[in-house]
């Protein structure tokens, strides 16, 4: 990617856990940029031929092609032939680990300084912008008990049991959704117990918890780990206990700020709706949004992201372009 972008920049790199990302910018010093292109470079795992791109009609079928390299490409490309003739530093920022959580990519750059005044980030939308996307909580439910023969359950106390029953009383207050809702959801990623034998009582009990919840949840939203973790032990029995794994706030951006209003209309010139979205899963932009700064989604069009058949509409690239450009030029 930074062989697209060519020489002449500045290249800040940085590092934390083995996750490499870069800051790409031209002058000499980091500063706060009016505008940064975020874009990732990481993909989710996928059969060995979804590597293998191949086009269809109007399609191009390949792993991250919307999810989200083609973007990525774009802005890479947008960047190189505008940020050394803009009348304002603009930056670009690579990172390899969005689809892991981006703790160590966008969110580690954060930590050490890295800020704008407004972000686009490259994640597929048909040239909408995403405005909201819900907040994300990860979390473990821990169960402990006394293990005993299963022929004898009277003597034993399951942790498994314990588990299952605290885990219906959060499903019933956030029962999976019928269609598509704006409300927190929950999915219960795994179960564990230590046993290896079928007439065995589990003495201990593990869950996974993936917690997507919207800003108006607010037992939720605003809420600290010690807050959220007394509300969750609410719905256990005892014996369960409560480790949050990190909460990230829900992002939001303000629809009626100038930047957000000259994308909307640079996207609608190229014959583009440019309205707005809120999005279930969480992107980077929240570690943006968490210290005030406003960052929207705005990518190409296409579908099939993690699944068997992502593609690319091609016909998207070249207004994407486009748009990414009147928006600098009008900065």
């Amino acid at each position: 990617m930074l062989d697209v972008v060519g020489p002449g920049f500045t290249v800040e790199r940085f590092e934390r856990n083995h996750k490499p990302s870069a800051l790409v910018y031209p002058g000499a010093q980091r500063t706060e940029f009016p505008v940064i292109f975020n874009a990732h470079l990481d993909v989710v795992p996928g059969e060995p031929a979804q590597f293998q791109p191949y086009r269809d009609g109007d399609r191009l079928y390949a792993r991250g092609a919307h999810d989200m390299k083609v973007s990525a490409l774009v802005q890479a490309m947008v960047f190189a032939e505008l940020a050394g003739e803009l009348p304002y530093p603009m930056a670009l920022q690579l990172v390899t680990d969005e689809e892991v959580g981006g703790r160590d990519g966008t969110g580690y750059q954060v930590e050490q300084g890295v800020t704008g005044r407004f972000v686009v980030i490259g994640e597929q939308s048909g040239l909408r912008l995403v405005t909201e996307s819900k907040g994300l909580l990860k979390a473990y439910l821990r169960a402990t008990g006394r293990t005993g023969h299963s022929a004898y359950p009277w003597l034993a106390d399951s942790a498994l049991v314990k588990l299952m029953r605290s885990l219906e009383r959060l499903m019933a207050r956030y029962p999976t959704p019928a269609a598509e809702s704006w409300t927190t959801t929950v999915n219960i990623a795994h179960l564990d117990t230590p046993n290896r034998v079928f007439n065995q009582i589990p003495a201990a009990a593990l869950a996974w918890l993936d917690i997507r919840f919207p800003p108006e949840d607010t037992d939720l939203a605003g809420r600290g780990v010690e807050q959220v973790a007394a509300y969750l032990a609410g719905f256990c029995e005892p014996g369960v206990t409560v480790e949050i794994d990190h909460i990230d706030q829900p992002h939001h951006a303000d629809r009626e700020r100038a930047e957000v209003k000259r994308l909307s209309q640079a996207a609608e010139r190229q014959g583009y709706p440019g309205g707005f979205l809120r999005k279930h899963g969480a992107a980077d932009g929240r570690y943006y949004s968490a210290c005030g700064v406003d960052a929207v989604a705005f990518g190409i069009e296409g579908g099939g992201q993690h699944g068997p058949a992502e593609y690319v509409e091609l016909a998207s690239i070249a207004p994407y372009h486009a748009a990414l450009t009147e928006f600098l030029r009008a900065g």
